[in-house]
């Protein structure tokens, strides 16, 4: 049997703890070989993220008792800036997360300034999106007026610091203190950022919002729009990302946003599961056909209630497609199902499932079967 894919090998081995070492070797006195095999022997028992703290743990040893001297000597052994002429996906590696560890450890109480100015540098190599966060709660005013200096700078990597970390609901992270909204005057200025991995951030931040504050998000799009700041077409896949849950939602305001009518005129001809009884493991296809007198732009997605262990019901939306129905042909559509029997978010049970079929936010038609159990 294949060997189970570990993202925690992956990112941290024998081969990234020899980079990281090689570049902390121009501190003096700095054993390499002492460093690498204490790093790599705490490594079994320790998860992804405490990998990153043992690193830093055994790193200390090596630096400056003093946090401004321990901060000159991270950035003497920072890497090269990450290539500033792409444009997205260029996170960095995990192994230069060890200076925003650091950072907060030693400069957040009595060092603020210098440790910003730490995580200024090292976020070019490597995003500091976790560790700006502990500075909002403790000092959110100075890091505010700082985030607000960074909007303008010169690297797209810290602009994108600047909205990735006031996220409200960011991956992995630590909760952060200030109210979702006042983040807002920030995304603002970024919106019109041309590169890609700004704007991502811009629309992920916003998707945040909109768990909380759709009114303001739809508000804030609309004004974007009208401002012309943005390319059309960045503007438009902006929107989408943005949009996103409440589009899962069927937000009629965030369908009509995006071109999607809730009152549309469009007939479900057919709605289908092939094989039409299922069981637990099954891959199925499920099939759908639209019509409509005029030529009509359609989001299609479906719904399926699922009945939990617990006994509970909840739905899970997937998506299908956007499109168009023409008036003289009807639109045609297919979707792979998977009942996975060893899905790690939900685990299926058997008994009476509905598929629920959505246009535009509305749905338009329902679809009852009963799931079995797995052959």
């Amino acid at each position: 049997m294949a060997e189970r894919f570990s993202l925690k090998d992956h990112l941290f081995n024998a081969e990234t703890i020899e980079q990281l070492a090689g570049e902390y070797a121009v501190l003096p006195g700095f054993d390499a070989a002492a460093f690498s095999a204490a790093v790599l022997n705490g490594f079994p028992e320790r998860e992804l993220l405490q990998r990153l703290d043992w690193i830093a743990d055994c790193l200390e040893p090596y630096l400056a008792s003093d946090f401004p001297t321990m901060a000159d000597q991270m950035e003497l052994a920072m890497p090269a800036r990450l290539d500033p002429a792409r444009r997205d996906d260029d996170f960095g590696q995990f192994i230069h997360a060890v200076p925003g560890i650091l950072a907060v450890r030693h400069g957040l109480e009595d060092h603020r300034d210098r440790a910003l100015d730490l995580l200024e540098q090292a976020t070019q190599r490597f995003s500091m999106e976790f560790y700006i966060r502990p500075f909002i709660n403790r000092w959110p005013e100075e890091t505010l007026a700082r985030l607000s200096h960074w909007a303008d700078h010169e690297n797209y990597h810290v602009r994108r610091l600047v909205s990735e970390g006031t996220r409200p609901r960011l991956p992995w992270a630590k909760n952060i203190d200030i109210a979702p909204l006042v983040p807002l005057p920030l995304l603002d200025r970024l919106h019109a950022d041309p590169t890609r991995f700004v704007t991502r951030s811009v629309a992920n931040h916003l998707n945040d919002i909109s768990r909380v504050d759709p009114d303001t998000v739809l508000e804030t799009l609309a004004g974007w729009r009208s401002a012309g700041r943005q390319d059309a077409k960045e503007l438009d896949w902006m929107t989408n990302h943005a949009l996103r849950t409440l589009i899962k939602q069927g937000e009629p305001r965030a369908m009509a946003m995006l071109g999607f009518a809730a009152d549309a005129e469009v007939r479900v001809d057919r709605l289908t599961i092939i094989p039409g009884a299922p069981k637990i493991g099954d891959k199925v296809a499920v099939e759908i056909v639209l019509s409509a007198p005029d030529d009509t732009p359609v989001l299609v997605d479906y719904a399926i209630r699922f009945t939990r262990p617990s006994g509970a019901v909840s739905d899970k939306v997937f998506k299908v497609k956007q499109g168009t129905v023409r008036s003289d042909r009807p639109l045609q559509l297919k979707k792979t199902q998977v009942f996975k029997g060893d899905a790690t978010t939900y685990a299926l049970v058997p008994g009476p499932h509905r598929l629920s079929l959505m246009v535009n936010g509305v749905v338009r038609a329902t679809l009852d079967f009963d799931l079995g159990p797995t052959a």
